[in-house]
């Protein structure tokens, strides 16, 4: 049965979407961009913006009741691969030595002209 997850620990979606899908013993997140609790950009650059939206990729996940080492995949949306080094960094501070699958592409834009976008896959584990 699908269950449709939402949470104040990240802006509400800006679209007809859910912040994240629960399956089975699978959750699916939307992307999450670089918007702060009120809605607006985080202003920096990419460093400041990554920060942002691990923050709230870590408010949908814990509305789920897991964390990042439950992470299985993670798609990374970057408007300049260039700026691929100094997410990376911050990426491996999320997840240390948890190493989930990940893609990462460089695209023409991105919501609100933001820097960066990242979606999850992560497993729930099944209570016995």
């Amino acid at each position: 049965m699908m269950e449709f997850i939402s949470t104040k620990a990240a802006p509400a979606a800006i679209g007809p979407y859910s912040q994240a899908v629960k399956l089975g013993n699978l959750l699916f997140t939307s992307g999450q961009i670089p918007l702060g609790l009120d809605g607006q950009i985080v202003q920096g650059g990419i460093k400041e913006q990554t920060h942002q939206v691990f923050a709230n990729l870590k408010g949908v996940l814990e509305e789920a009741g897991i964390t990042f080492t439950q992470v299985v995949k993670v798609t990374v949306f970057l408007k300049d691969m260039n700026q691929f080094a100094e997410l990376n960094e911050i990426y491996a501070s999320y997840f240390g030595d948890h190493k989930p699958a990940r893609s990462t592409v460089e695209v023409a834009r991105l919501p609100r002209d933001v820097f960066v976008e990242i979606e999850l896959i992560a497993e729930i584990p099944v209570e016995i």
